[in-house]
């Protein structure tokens, strides 16, 4: 091949990459990414809430054993047993409704997203052996509190309305 040949085929390349990069970005838009974020974080916290309940405010008889006979603190010198079971779970239980609901629709998101991360380092000294997923919680979780709830949420219809 040519120099000239080269050239026409290193451009041609170089504004193909630059057409699928420009596409990528589109389907990759800001405010998508952090509303499918809120989601994968919502999404395992709601389910474990959930499970929690046999009515409203009406702990499960399986959470309250989880968190008095399964459940254990590995921290030094340990494995301990929850202290308060009974109010552990209640708590859990709460945290994990609210706050994944909170982010399914963008408000209070960064803290929601904090109260999340603090609940996913609870669950990690409990579950050692979790900590691919329990690291891409704190992953997800960060990412929120950093960037936000974007404009897909009601976080962001607030701010527009409160703004003069």
């Amino acid at each position: 091949m040519t120099r000239t040949g080269n050239r026409s085929a290193v451009d041609s390349l170089g504004k193909a990459t630059a057409i699928a990069l420009s596409r990528i970005q589109l389907l990759a838009q800001p405010d998508v990414v952090s509303l499918i974020v809120r989601l994968g974080l919502a999404i395992p916290f709601w389910k474990s809430g959930v499970l929690k309940w046999d009515g409203f405010l009406q702990l499960s008889d399986t959470a309250i054993d989880l968190f008095s006979q399964e459940f254990m603190l590995h921290l030094p010198g340990g494995p301990y047993p929850y202290p308060m079971p009974m109010v552990m779970a209640f708590l859990s239980g709460c945290g994990e409704v609210v706050f994944s609901a909170l982010l399914v629709v963008g408000l209070a998101t960064r803290f929601a997203s904090l109260a999340l991360l603090a609940m996913t380092l609870v669950i990690q000294i409990t579950v050692p052996e979790g900590w691919p997923i329990h690291l891409t919680w704190a992953a997800m979780a960060l990412c929120i509190m950093r960037l936000g709830a974007g404009r897909i949420s009601l976080d962001y219809l607030i701010c527009r309305t409160v703004k003069p």
